[in-house]
């Protein structure tokens, strides 16, 4: 193995460059709200199109991005087919720092139009980075087993540990395969949201940023919650739990990007939802701030009630090679 994969000081937990999908057709997807308890039907009315406002809460985004100087690369969505969840691109692809894009198995069929070779050389061209070798794990679709990129999966990348929480988009054998040609030990867990249904992505209570973790733990299955909490103290993050009211806010659904300061050189971004920011306490918040640089909430209400995702899904990190 290179020096530069296994020393965990070379290894950033933060990238400095994102792929976001500009949507063409976002809507309400009844397909993914089977398995969403977050996702919320539209009222009927309303003089602008749930696109329109979903691009406009989309353009706000990547000005906020690149205003703190994260290298933001943009690809349109193709009209047709239409694909309602297409604005989150993290659930079919992920860009690694060995050259490493992987594709992966989404749990709704509609959702499987998604995966596009001409978007992920489009983002490679657009931060530098070079492929060197595409892990496809599509086929687990025929057999009915998922894995949605880093909505399934939230990554330590230092420790080369990758956190799972089991659903219907999560499955523990792809998981395992995932891990086996990463290179990372998984940790495997169940969530439950407060109807008793999976949570349906580890992203929605799970955070890891370079200084932190914020961990849903109310949500952790009991015979699991202690384990889990061990491995990201194990980590050297400080932990913040949070419950089910803040996981509802979408405050588990944050990413920490890497920057570059002129005054203060290397810095660290915490991207979340204007919701998240309103739902966490005054102590809470002040933990959270003090282990990054800047915190940087966003409004999309649009994208998060009827999607029921938020910030952290429609950023797909890419970590340029060493």
């Amino acid at each position: 193995m290179p020096e530069s994969l296994s020393d965990p000081s070379s290894r950033s937990q933060c990238a400095g460059a994102v792929l976001m999908i500009r949507p063409a057709a976002f809507d309400y997807n009844p397909e993914t709200a089977l398995t969403n308890s977050l996702q919320q039907r539209p009222a009927a009315g309303g003089s602008l199109s749930h696109n329109d406002l979903a691009r406009a809460e989309f353009q706000h985004m990547v000005s906020a991005l690149e205003s703190e100087g994260i290298t933001v690369c943009v690809v349109d969505d193709t009209p047709v087919p239409p694909k309602p969840d297409a604005i989150f691109p993290n659930n079919w692809v992920s860009f690694h720092a060995d050259g490493t894009v992987v594709l992966y198995p989404m749990h709704a069929e509609n959702r499987r139009r998604e995966r596009r070779r001409d978007a992920v050389d489009a983002a490679a061209a657009q931060a530098g980075f070079t492929v060197r070798r595409v892990l496809d794990l599509s086929h687990h679709e025929n057999d009915g087993r998922c894995l949605e990129g880093t909505g399934s999966l939230v990554l330590d990348h230092p420790n080369r540990v990758a956190y799972a929480s089991v659903s219907p988009r999560t499955h523990p054998n792809v998981v395992e395969e995932w891990c086996r040609e990463l290179g990372y030990t998984p940790v495997i867990f169940e969530s439950f949201d407060r109807t008793g249904a999976p949570v349906y992505h580890t992203n929605v209570l799970l955070c890891l940023g370079e200084r932190m973790a914020v961990i849903g733990s109310e949500a952790i299955a009991l015979k699991d919650r202690d384990r889990v909490l061990q491995h990201l103290r194990a980590g050297g993050r400080e932990v913040i739990e949070i419950g089910h009211t803040e996981i509802e806010h979408f405050a588990g659904n944050m990413l920490e990007l890497a920057t570059w300061d002129e005054a203060l050189g290397d810095c660290r971004v915490l991207v979340m939802s204007a919701s998240a920011r309103q739902s966490l306490g005054p102590e809470t918040y002040a933990r959270l701030s003090a282990c990054t640089d800047t915190v940087l909430a966003i409004p999309v209400p649009v994208i998060e009630k009827l999607s029921g995702g938020s910030v952290r899904c429609m950023l797909a990190e890419i970590f340029l090679p060493t």
